[in-house]
């Protein structure tokens, strides 16, 4: 037997064996075969679980979303909470979660919530909620730290030459 006829034979021998793989156990009950069902409409025929096919799995639908960050924001809010321990960053979503820290000089302890959803570099691409052991703070608070993430934003981008 030559070489040629050798790598035939092995081919062969493979598609066969995956052609047998795909058998399964023949007139089994469809109560013993997970993935089917009998059609009520015919009695005695098993069909598969019609969720369950190729085309179901190549025609299913992204649920995940992404949202572009601005990467300006992101490092501009993690520098200025600096104080506030990060609990989690999620940079696909543009979440940053911190736990309770005092400011230097401050006597009071904040956790913020900082939500970034959009790409552009102004003030409606940042969401903070920002939060002291006694409840939310005053807006007056919540927006003096959202000017200091938009400025020290703004000078990262100017020291980044990319007006």
């Amino acid at each position: 037997m030559g070489r040629r006829q050798v790598l035939n034979f092995a081919v062969m021998a493979v598609a066969l064996g995956a052609v047998a793989a795909c058998g399964g156990r023949f007139g089994s009950p469809a109560t013993e075969r997970p993935g089917y069902y009998n059609n009520p409409n015919n009695p005695g025929t098993i069909e598969t679980n019609p969720d369950n096919t190729i085309w179901s799995l190549l025609n299913k639908k992204n649920t995940e979303t992404t949202v572009k960050v601005n990467k300006y924001l992101w490092s501009a809010s993690l520098e200025v909470l600096n104080f506030l321990p990060v609990q989690s960053v999620d940079p696909f979503t543009g979440v940053i979660v911190t736990g309770y820290g005092t400011p230097p000089g401050g006597g009071r302890a904040y956790r913020a919530t900082v939500l970034i959803d959009d790409p552009a570099l102004d003030a409606r691409s940042l969401n903070l909620a920002l939060q002291s052991r006694g409840g939310p703070v005053s807006r007056a608070t919540a927006r003096a730290v959202e000017d200091a993430i938009l400025s020290r934003a703004r000078e990262m981008r100017i020291a980044d030459n990319r007006l």
